[in-house]
């Protein structure tokens, strides 16, 4: 793998490094940042495996739009529409005054964020760590 598509990938691992490392955080658990980062690492995957297939996107953080477009070549994947949908709203609604996750969502997040991780890394022939 190179290129752009290693990049994205790259990116995608530092994001879930950074919510998996902030999930286990014993004290003071900053529980926005695991949303956020799950939600960047599902997005950059997806964003990946349209590079792998050479279909174009714009600039969205919105993750059913960007599933709606790689299900022509991962229908599986529908499948984890939900999961996607849930994460979704981590890319913005967090990251503001108003609105605090708390350690449920978190862990919601986590949990569909290393199911999608897990589909996306097989699909782009990569190791399931």
């Amino acid at each position: 793998m190179r290129g752009i598509l290693a990049e994205w990938v790259v990116k995608a691992e530092q994001d879930f490094a950074v919510a998996e490392r902030e999930w286990r955080v014993r004290k003071h658990p900053v529980y926005d940042a695991v949303c956020f980062h799950a939600q960047q690492c599902a997005e950059k995957y997806l964003k990946a495996r349209l590079v792998k297939a050479r279909i174009l996107f714009t600039k969205t953080h919105d993750l059913s739009l960007l599933l709606t477009k790689v299900v022509s070549v991962e229908p599986s994947w529908e499948m984890m529409r939900a999961d996607l949908a849930f994460l979704s709203d981590f890319a913005i609604e967090f990251r503001y005054p108003g609105e605090s996750a708390d350690r449920v969502t978190a862990q919601q997040a986590i949990r569909r964020c290393r199911e999608f991780r897990l589909a996306a890394r097989l699909t782009l022939g990569l190791s399931s760590k």
